[in-house]
């Protein structure tokens, strides 16, 4: 396996798919390649981890 170059699908900036990581993925049976940048992959995971807290808080004033 060796280095390959993606581009981002949200800022379109090419970014790095290391070996190590193309060996991280198929040791945990991921079947495609990361579609976003790690910026824009943490980015993604802050949001969608700011709104299941917001939806916690929402059910407790129930």
């Amino acid at each position: 396996m060796t280095d390959k170059n993606l581009v981002c699908k949200d800022c379109d900036s090419q970014f790095v798919f290391t070996e190590g990581e193309q060996e991280f993925f198929k040791e945990k049976g991921f079947e495609s390649e990361p579609e976003r940048c790690p910026a824009c992959r943490k980015s993604r995971k802050e949001k969608r981890s700011k709104r299941g807290s917001k939806e916690k808080n929402r059910n407790k004033l129930r």
